[in-house]
């Protein structure tokens, strides 16, 4: 995979109020990828993006019954998806219980993101996963997000 030394960083930001849903959270998301040049090779890193961050809003719609600040940062390594809500309570990793139809959000971004992290705020928390694009070095890290 080709290096673009020209782009450092970039980021996008736009909060997604509980009545809108999180079809708008999807869309505005492709919007941003298609900016960026790797992701128009890699459909499967931005079908992966794309339901990290509809669980995600979800998360932050249903359990916190917060609005959600989605926050997108390329940093030239790994697509950073933050999204902030009211609720200070981080969210768990439910065993698999095939009898629910849902809690299994972060169980998702577990499997589908390169790593990801609860980060505690005054307001509320902030999870952000990590996607690193595919041929890169994977994070050094155990998983986590800074």
């Amino acid at each position: 995979m080709p290096k673009d030394t020209s782009l450092r960083a970039m980021g996008w930001a736009q909060t997604f109020p509980v009545s809108q849903g999180v079809r708008a959270g999807r869309q505005w998301t492709r919007q941003r990828l298609a900016s960026l040049e790797w992701t128009r090779n890699a459909p499967e890193s931005v079908d992966a993006i794309l339901l990290s961050v509809s669980e995600l809003v979800t998360n932050a719609h249903v359990h916190a019954h917060s609005d959600a600040q989605l926050v997108l940062t390329w940093d030239s390594h790994c697509l950073h998806v933050s999204v902030h809500d009211s609720d200070p309570v981080p969210p768990a990793k439910k065993p698999e219980d095939l009898t629910l139809t849902g809690g299994r959000g972060m169980v998702l971004v577990d499997a589908l993101a390169d790593g990801w992290a609860t980060h505690p705020q005054a307001s509320g928390k902030t999870v952000t996963a990590c996607f690193v694009p595919p041929g890169a070095p994977k994070p050094q890290h155990g998983g986590d997000v800074s």
